[in-house]
């Protein structure tokens, strides 16, 4: 007996339709309506997905994205739920009834998200920098760490240690400026072409640190503007920007 359902993502539509067997385990995948509002699902167990086969995992996630994205070329605008979101029934009540439920006392909430979502999609902007450049235009341009930079070279080896410390001290600060700088001012040219920002947690990467790691929400067609503003800072020699989308909305809903 099916107990519960799984839900992929809340579309605009109060289309009743099936999308095939391109759900997670090739589950059939269809859509759910109310008033005008459609769940995107397949019918399920209770049981969370889970596995100690990594391969068998990622499968279901490349799975759940696929039917999402399915669901976003084809409505246009959803509410994306994240990966092994189930709907339970009960003694009494069957998944189906409790979904109904839900987009029932849900319905302005989902609503509203839905409208502040139409014609957006969710856009990755990364920003690595060359330390290395930075390093090397401060030593040129401070004159406080230029006359210490060529002392070093004259000093014997116990005192060239001890400048080269201060140095790396001085130099360390500099750098934490240069950062709150352009920091600072990649997040402003950014903003001003979006509609929404976050700031995610930055990765480290093997070639270049990151500066910032964003995700941004704005109208398909503004994407160009801010494409042309992130080719400004990736012609800048020490940085490099990674720009990726459009994605559906998960960051923002």
């Amino acid at each position: 007996m099916v107990e519960g359902i799984y839900l992929y993502c809340i579309v605009d539509s109060n289309k009743k339709i099936s999308f095939g067997n391109i759900g997670l385990d090739n589950n059939e995948v269809y859509t759910i309506p109310y008033k005008d509002l459609g769940a995107v699902i397949h019918k399920c167990s209770t049981e969370p997905y889970k596995s100690e086969d990594k391969e068998k995992v990622k499968s279901w996630i490349i799975a759940h994205e696929k039917v999402i994205e399915n669901a976003w070329e084809r409505f246009g605008t959803i509410i994306p739920l994240g990966f092994d979101t189930i709907i339970i029934g009960e003694e009494e009540r069957e998944p189906e009834e409790n979904m109904q439920s839900w987009l029932k006392n849900d319905y302005e909430n989902l609503k509203n998200k839905l409208s502040k979502l139409e014609g957006k999609a969710e856009f990755g902007i990364q920003i690595f920098w060359d330390i290395k450049i930075i390093s090397e235009r401060i030593i040129d341009t401070d004159k406080e760490i230029k006359k210490l930079s060529d002392e070093i070279k004259t000093k014997s080896k116990g005192l060239a240690y001890m400048y080269k410390q201060k140095l790396e001290n001085i130099l360390k600060k500099e750098i934490e400026k240069e950062t709150d700088r352009y920091f600072k001012d990649f997040y402003d040219r950014v903003k001003s072409c979006v509609d929404e920002i976050k700031v995610d947690r930055t990765k480290k990467e093997e070639e270049k640190p990151m500066l910032m790691n964003l995700s941004c929400l704005l109208a398909k067609e503004k994407s160009k503007t801010l494409g042309g503003e992130l080719d400004k800072i990736d012609q800048m020699p020490e940085f490099s920007v990674r720009f990726t989308g459009p994605w559906p909305p998960y960051s923002f809903v």
